[in-house]
């Protein structure tokens, strides 16, 4: 399964990032339900002088293992039934 362009794009960014030592992890509160959530941000320092902070990923709460479904290598994805327990 090929990953969009836009989504290695990003990667890459986020792993320059990284090995600029550009990045920061924050809280942020979700629009759409308010939840404290922490996100993985690269640091922008602009020419003003200011630093923007550029919202890359959400980690996860709770266990990863229940939130998504990792890819079947023969297309689609595996259901959680399919997924051997982790507790």
């Amino acid at each position: 399964m090929a990953l969009a362009r836009y989504l290695k794009r990003n990667f890459e960014t986020l792993c320059r990032a990284v090995s600029d030592g550009n990045v920061a992890i924050m809280e942020c509160q979700l629009a759409a339900t308010e939840e404290v959530v922490g996100v993985i941000c690269a640091v922008n320092r602009l020419e003003t002088g200011e630093t923007e902070f550029v919202p890359f990923a959400m980690l996860f709460t709770g266990d990863p293992y229940q939130t998504v479904n990792p890819p079947d290598a023969n297309g689609g994805f595996h259901a959680q039934a399919e997924m051997p327990s982790t507790g």
